[in-house]
């Protein structure tokens, strides 16, 4: 088997980089080696990712945060033959609790160089970029329009000294006093929903926003997203509910909707920013489709 390791340098506030020789031993500890393929810039791994399938790469070891997975994602989506194992250093490492992956380096690195394979599906999502052009991205873990993508740009851009789960939680609040909800309409197989909503959460694994478990019931391999329509929250809606939030014992609740299909789509009477995977790469109208079997992650052993 041959590895490369995918290195995003500037995850974890900047110190991956920082600390890339040292984490490169302890990887050669559990018996993980080969070369470290560092990115330069945002958006550059989805072509590194490629490059090193195409140059025989079986295993990728991704080090970085859910934006980096995302990149990587979309450079090896439906690439058969390569593996991914992950080594979360970001602010929400969402796709890794989704999948049980351990949240301390040298576990993950454990994982990552055995660990059992699990074959995931993605999400593609078709929508209008910033240029106006149509685009379209896979998406690994959760994708969603409306309010959610301002609270990943927001926590994003704030201090993580306190880590991911209260750079979101702070966020969330700060995100939502100036949040207006918009007029939605939402499609989900044959079901339609239309009306005022601050959210609709297209989710493929069950945590997301630095822990939060708004589909605690969605699985990356069941063929379907769990698609969460967000109706018009008040504040004192918000509050009650947070904490619920992350058990994932908020629903069921009057003012939002559960519905599961393996293609979504939404329009707004006014662009609205796309999120996937907390990267925000265009707008509304867009529509997301699942991509069955299209990743092979490794993950801890069964219990």
């Amino acid at each position: 088997m041959t590895t490369v390791f995918l290195v995003n340098p500037a995850s974890a506030n900047g110190s991956t980089g920082k600390r890339w020789p040292e984490l490169a031993q302890l990887a050669a500890r559990r018996g993980l080696a080969g070369e470290a393929v560092i990115s330069e810039r945002p958006g550059q791994l989805a072509d590194l990712a490629r490059r090193a399938a195409d140059d025989g790469a079986t295993l990728l070891v991704v080090v970085g945060g859910d934006g980096t997975v995302f990149e990587v994602a979309n450079g090896i989506a439906g690439r058969e033959g390569v593996e991914i194992g992950v080594v979360p250093r970001g602010t929400g490492w969402d796709f890794a609790r989704s999948h049980g992956i351990p949240r301390r380096t040298e576990d993950a690195l454990s994982v990552a160089a055995g660990g059992r394979t699990k074959t995931i599906d993605v999400g593609r999502a078709r929508f209008r970029a910033w240029d106006g052009s149509e685009r379209s991205a896979y998406f690994a873990n959760a994708a969603s329009v409306g309010m959610s993508g301002a609270i990943a740009a927001r926590a994003n851009a704030t201090s993580k000294a306190l880590g991911g789960k209260v750079a979101y939680a702070w966020a969330t609040i700060a995100v939502f006093k100036r949040w207006r909800a918009a007029e939605l309409a939402v499609q989900v197989g044959d079901e339609r929903l239309s009306g005022r909503m601050h959210d609709v959460i297209v989710a493929n694994g069950h945590s997301l926003a630095g822990g939060m478990k708004v589909c605690p019931e969605a699985r990356a391999d069941d063929g379907v997203f769990d698609v969460l329509a967000i109706g018009d929250l008040t504040k004192s809606d918000l509050m009650l509910n947070m904490p619920k939030l992350y058990r994932g014992t908020h629903l069921p609740h009057p003012k939002a909707k559960l519905l599961r299909g393996a293609t979504a789509s939404v329009e707004s009477t006014e662009p609205l920013p796309v999120q996937l995977d907390g990267e925000q790469p265009g707008t509304t109208p867009v529509r997301f489709e699942v991509v069955p079997a299209a990743l092979r992650v490794r993950v801890a052993e069964a219990p």
